[in-house]
């Protein structure tokens, strides 16, 4: 018998923006076939010997399958500012030096907050290059300093490990032997923290980058435009699609997705679409997808602080030779923020963004970092791309008080409300079974071992 879909993550979470009392918590049953897939040995697929067998994999699918089969989401009682950043530039790279810059001047940020490094202008960083770039951080930034901002493009990885996750997390040298095994999980995925460093001791960490430095100045000034910039009573309503597709290995996402409709006092229409629509969509907030590349031409008319990636095994290969798409043709359309895998990993849905939690942070004010490292359980190989700060749906943080009150970085604001389900009320029917996890590393890339015979 298969067990019910219960509570959509988004609806609960965005109810829960004005409980009053504990914390609300809302639980998303995942079907009996993602349990199967997390149950599959993560090696599921013969086409890569990095994922050969993992025991813990096989003897305990209840573990791996926990952070999607019943999945809380708090309610936010903050969200990151400028003040809680810190910076990092590398000297050595001109054009490092002019981003940042510029990222400095836009979101106001103190010297102090700045830290210039020199480093190899290269894809990799091996874990001796990182630890003195991890020394200098942690010497330069004091407790105050909540997350990271990196202001390049290149180097965005650190062997098989994302350069944001192993200055978040710490280097994982386990990762590099098995890449499509389970990775260590994140103890900030779906967090209630907007304080990551003092509860948790980790900085988020993203990098801004794009394709050309024109981009990624365009980049900052979107995400300092997006800033409260949805919150207006009376605007159109802003569009979150989500993909489909006929890749059975990237596809499997699709099982997360919450139901089509309106998020009413959100002014966002969820819409499950085929590929085609995605092009020239207009008013776009959202768009996720599982495929090899994604169309973006014409580009989408992004509102500012736009979310989008696809699960694909190198959408975070900034500058590989793997034929599929990456991180660089989301911002490039105009998007704000995105997210892809640097080294192989495998389709299990912990290493990408989960379509509701992403959605469910991001609409209760959460910025564009908080919104993408809470959407993943297992992100040591993910590589987060955008503007650090953007949050349009956050109302603007209050000033302190004549009494020296802390200001609130989420006042209140209008309760908001999901579309109803087909399947009573906060429940799914259950989708077709995914398949398990396998390699979702495209037929054309070249470092793909032969496929069984």
């Amino acid at each position: 018998m298969k067990p019910p879909w219960r509570s959509c993550i988004v609806q609960r979470a965005l109810a829960c923006r004005h409980a009053v009392g504990a914390a609300c918590v809302a639980l998303a049953t995942v079907s009996a076939a993602l349990q199967a897939a997390n149950a599959a040995p993560a090696g599921a697929s013969a086409a890569s010997p990095a994922s050969a067998a993992a025991p813990d994999a096989d003897s305990q699918p209840d573990r791996l399958a926990q952070p999607f089969r019943s999945a809380p989401i708090p309610r936010l009682q903050g969200r990151l500012t400028a003040a809680d950043l810190g910076l990092v530039i590398n000297s050595a790279d001109p054009a490092s030096v002019a981003l940042g810059e510029h990222y400095a001047r836009r979101r106001g940020l103190r010297p102090e907050q700045v830290l210039r490094v020199e480093l190899p202008i290269k894809p990799q960083l091996d874990r001796h290059e990182f630890a003195a770039l991890a020394s200098a951080i942690d010497a330069h930034f004091g407790p105050q300093t909540q997350a990271l901002a990196l202001a390049w493009t290149a180097p965005y990885r650190v062997e098989c490990n994302a350069i944001t996750a192993a200055l978040t997390l710490g280097f994982d040298a386990e990762v590099c032997a098995r890449t499509c095994a389970p990775s260590r999980p994140s103890r900030y995925f779906n967090s209630a923290s907007h304080r990551p460093f003092t509860d948790l001791g980790l900085r988020p960490t993203m990098l801004i980058a794009a394709r050309t430095p024109e981009q990624a100045l365009a980049l900052v000034d979107r995400g300092v435009a997006a800033d409260h910039g949805l919150l207006r009573r009376g605007r159109p309503a802003v569009q979150a699609l989500l993909l489909t597709s006929d890749d059975a290995a990237r596809r499997v996402r699709q099982a997360l997705y919450p139901p089509p409709g309106v998020v009413r006092g959100a002014g966002v229409a969820l819409r499950v679409v085929p590929p085609a629509e995605l092009p020239g969509a207009t008013g776009l907030l959202l768009a996720q997808a599982g495929s090899v590349r994604v169309a973006l031409e014409p580009a989408p008319h992004w509102v500012p602080g736009g979310l989008g990636d696809h699960l694909t095994s190198a959408g975070g290969d900034l500058l590989g030779q793997h034929g599929q798409g990456t991180v660089f043709d989301w911002i490039a359309s105009g998007a704000t923020a995105s997210h892809g895998a640097v080294s192989e990993p495998c389709n299990h849905l912990q290493k990408f963004p989960h379509p509701q939690l992403l959605l469910g942070h991001y609409l209760q004010g959460a910025t564009a970092i908080e919104a993408y490292w809470k959407s993943v359980a297992w992100p040591q190989q993910s590589l987060f791309v955008g503007e650090p700060l953007a949050a349009p749906f956050a109302p603007p943080v209050r000033a302190p008080s004549a009494r020296g009150a802390a200001p609130s970085a989420v006042p209140s604001a209008p309760a908001l409300s999901l579309p109803p389900v087909t399947a009573g009320p906060f429940a799914f029917p259950p989708p077709p079974p995914p398949p398990p996890p396998a390699s979702p590393a495209s037929a054309s890339q070249a470092s793909t071992p032969p496929q069984p015979r």
